[in-house]
């Protein structure tokens, strides 16, 4: 069985149905409001060392993974564990967190798809 994590933006819409759904724009630093990084995504470094920066999003990052991991014993074999990982644009905050998660999934020795949906949109302010 494979985790798929996946990221989005919500200004984009939710790209599809998910096990586990966690919207980050209320929780963890947006990299968006920094010029320097507003170009970027959150696959570069400097991005995500800011995310990951943020207080509680390495425990959060954990307990993703722990749910993850909870998910894949309890979910049909026949099938994939999704997680869906929002924030406003989909190219910063989302993305480095779903790396993170997808990381330790990997080092737990489970398969694992990343997908992200919005990360080479531009880049424009909120709604």
């Amino acid at each position: 069985m494979t985790v798929h994590v996946e990221s989005f933006g919500h200004l984009h819409g939710v790209p599809g149905c998910y096990d586990l759904v966690v919207d980050l724009r209320d929780f963890i630093r947006d990299p968006h409001v920094s010029p320097e990084m507003r170009e970027s995504t959150g696959r570069e470094l400097d991005v995500r060392a800011h995310v990951l920066a943020t207080p509680g999003a390495q425990g959060l990052v954990e307990h993703l993974v722990g749910a993850a991991r909870a998910l894949l014993v309890s979910a049909p074999s026949s099938r994939p564990v999704r997680i869906g990982l929002s924030c406003q644009g989909g190219r910063h905050r989302s993305v480095a967190i779903s790396e993170a998660v997808a990381e330790r999934i990997r080092l737990a020795g489970h398969g694992v798809l990343v997908k992200h949906h919005h990360i080479n949109e531009p880049v424009r302010r909120a709604l």
